[in-house]
């Protein structure tokens, strides 16, 4: 299937949608100070953080356009394996867990159609903290080739606000951005029984390229 979202030259970034709440101030501060930096003394002092805070904010927002890998289920998040955890109901979870450093953009880990996208109230401790599994989350499911796919976005101690980007029903194709994550935080998918991970704890991942499944 083509890839509706990845049709912008490779290697080109844009910032990511759902940004603008925290960018926009950012920003702005950073400008007005630095306009007014040579008339005053206080502005001068601001300018410097509120400038290196601003190029940070726009490194976080980053979303890169990226080639999609062939494969069967692929990586929905950029990250570190933290855990993979077989289910009670055979399916084997794995945790991805996302630092500041990485990309917060989110993208579909099969083709399919979204049967639901479900907020869940919580905490906001640590993501890579045993009591994540009580944060603040977003549950999706994904009708696909292999049957229901779970995948949870999961607000970590700085995360505190998840941004879908498409409604329940939406057909998306493998590697579509789907939503994004502010600050460090955690994607978790679900694996249907029967099918084996290839990745191990601890390895890189990259959303869109990196495999999860294996033959």
């Amino acid at each position: 299937m083509p890839h509706s979202q990845t049709s912008a030259p490779r290697g080109r970034v844009r910032l990511a949608r759902g940004a603008s709440p925290w960018l926009l101030p950012t920003v702005a501060t950073a400008a007005l100070s630095l306009v007014q930096a040579r008339r005053s003394r206080r502005a001068a002092a601001i300018a410097v953080p509120a400038t290196a805070l601003a190029a940070g904010m726009l490194w976080f927002f980053r979303d890169p356009e990226r080639e999609i890998a062939q494969g069967r289920v692929i990586s929905p998040a950029d990250g570190v394996v933290q855990s993979i955890m077989p289910w009670k109901d055979g399916r084997t979870r794995v945790a991805i867990f996302m630092s500041p450093l990485n990309v917060h953009v989110n993208r579909a880990p099969l083709a399919g159609t979204v049967t639901s996208v479900e907020h869940v109230p919580g905490g906001f401790v640590p993501a890579f903290n045993k009591e994540s599994e009580n944060n603040e989350r977003v549950v999706w499911h994904f009708d696909t080739e292999l049957g229901d796919i779970e995948m949870v976005q999961i607000a970590g101690a700085v995360a505190r606000r998840i941004v879908p980007y498409v409604p329940q029903g939406t057909k998306v194709e493998q590697g579509d951005r789907i939503g994004l994550i502010r600050f460090g935080s955690r994607v978790d998918i679900y694996l249907p029984e029967g099918v084996e991970v290839a990745v191990e704890v601890g390895q890189t991942t990259t959303a869109g390229v990196t495999r999860i499944d294996r033959d």
